[in-house]
């Protein structure tokens, strides 16, 4: 005789939640819909699938903690899926969750520096969301440093080896070295460590600058995985702490931007959205409003402007009008491009004049946060040349792009590139096709000896520019010399 198959057990969790939220069943499935959106998934609940929840089917995937999460954000307390009497789950791809405690903040960011670490390739192609830029940039914005951040007990640690500097050894730079065996659990945080997570943030910002962020982003995330995660779940008390949290939030800003550099979009907002919670939790209010200005850019570059523009001007809000006069023209800039992306004449000019009143304003003596002290003429130029390139007016352009190239140092490799190519794309503008074409082959070969996806479309973009002109002999040219790179 057939076995029958087990009868369903309905969900009176669920059902039970589901009435003390005030949800009907097609309510439900839309928020978990939206959600899904958030993390760079196309869902298509609705009331009938939330039917069959209640009846005792168990959702599939990442769908059991969206749901939890749908209920967590309604009655303000966390649940999980077994709260719902839900199956445990795979967790949807952690990290555009803003924490509500250090701890959970904790948990979350290094969850995704083990994925990244790990080799999750799909984690990589996560889709970027403009949706989850919304409620992050929102809880900073009205959110407060938090109280505690302060862990185990103790005398306060040393201040010994506070400063190390990177070491150079035949010539090359190599990460400090901490101690010869791995991290105890729950080992005390000294100022040293801090300090080390200082000197391995400039040696890869160094690196990315120079040689793009696919050089050396998956050593970063190792590193953040491997020494990082440990300090932040060790002994520190409330300044150790703070700081800790400080250089944790910068490195983590450095992982989303390396990320974004490769393309990685999804992932870099999730990196971005975590080294936002981790300012918050070191009360950098400036430092924060540095990682909204970096989400603005990546919106700029993907064609986002509306939601470009509101990061910039949450970060203006966050920081008021008390910012160093370099900080407060860095944001006025992020904002034009924002308005200079949709086209908008006036906002954009209105902007960049406020930026550039801000840089004459400042004096040498200014007390100017390390993160904004690249911030000069030259990288202003450099906004203006982008800011008129989108709205076709390719003379300012050029003249700000020669003058950016001026002034820039060559440190700042990846950057002079582009500025090169907005150089070529306003010379094309101009008419100076020949000219245009020099400038475009300069920047593809520099390309060709970077890991940054960003350079190669900057490339691309030019090319697109030149089909209307590709019988031309100056384009002719600028294929043959590219074709081998």
């Amino acid at each position: 005789m057939t076995e029958r198959p087990p009868q369903r057990i309905p969900n009176r969790q669920l059902a039970a939640l589901i009435a003390e939220a005030g949800f009907s069943n097609a309510g439900l499935a839309r928020r978990v819909d939206q959600l899904g959106l958030e993390h760079g998934l196309d869902l298509r609940y609705d009331k009938t699938s939330v039917t069959r929840w209640l009846r005792g089917q168990q959702p599939r995937g990442t769908t059991p903690a969206l749901i939890a999460e749908v209920f967590t954000r309604r009655l303000g307390r966390r649940l999980s899926a077994q709260d719902l009497g839900l199956d445990a789950c795979a967790p949807v791809y952690a990290g555009l969750e803003f924490a509500a405690s250090p701890e959970e903040a904790i948990d979350i960011v290094s969850g995704l520096w083990r994925k990244d670490s790990g080799s999750h390739t799909e984690l990589r192609k996560i889709a970027f969301t403009p949706a989850g830029l919304v409620v992050p940039s929102r809880d900073w914005l009205i959110g407060r440093a938090d109280e505690r951040v302060a862990r185990g007990a103790g005398p306060a640690p040393s201040a010994e080896g506070a400063r190390l500097p990177l070491q150079a050894r035949g010539g090359q730079v190599s990460l400090p070295r901490q101690r010869l065996t791995e991290r105890a659990p729950g080992s005390r945080v000294s100022m040293g460590d801090i300090a080390a997570l200082r000197s391995v943030g400039e040696l890869f910002r160094t690196i990315d600058h120079a040689y793009g962020g696919g050089h050396a982003r998956q050593a970063l995330v190792r590193y953040l995985e491997h020494e990082t995660e440990p300090m932040l779940r060790g002994t520190y008390g409330e300044t150790t702490g703070r700081r800790l949290f400080a250089a944790a939030a910068d490195l983590t800003r450095l992982a989303g931007w390396t990320s974004y550099d490769i393309a990685a979009h999804g992932l870099a907002q999730r990196y971005y959205v975590q080294a936002l919670r981790l300012a918050q939790a070191a009360g950098d209010r400036a430092y924060g409003s540095y990682v909204l200005v970096t989400m603005s850019r990546q919106a700029v570059y993907l064609g986002h402007g509306r939601e470009a523009v509101q990061l910039a001007r949450v970060a203006q809000q966050g920081v008021g009008s008390g910012a160093p006069p370099v900080v407060q023209s860095l944001l006025h800039a992020v904002e034009a491009r924002g308005h200079g992306v949709l086209g908008e004449v006036r906002a954009c000019s209105a902007s960049l004049a406020r930026a550039e009143r801000a840089l004459e304003s400042s004096r040498a003596g200014d007390d100017v946060p390390y993160w904004a002290r690249f911030f000069d003429e030259a990288h202003l130029a450099d906004e203006f040349a982008h800011c008129h390139r989108d709205l076709q007016q390719y003379r300012a352009a050029a003249q700000h792009a020669e003058r950016s190239l001026q002034l820039r140092s060559p440190a700042y490799a990846r950057s002079r590139l582009f500025c090169r190519v907005v150089l070529a794309a306003a010379r094309l503008g101009l008419g100076e096709l020949e000219q245009a074409c020099l400038l475009g082959a300069e920047a593809a070969q520099q390309a060709a000896e970077m890991r940054s996806v960003r350079a190669l479309e900057y490339v691309r973009d030019f090319e697109r520019r030149l089909e209307p002109y590709r019988d031309a002999a100056a384009v002719r040219a600028y294929r043959e010399k590219v074709a081998g790179l």
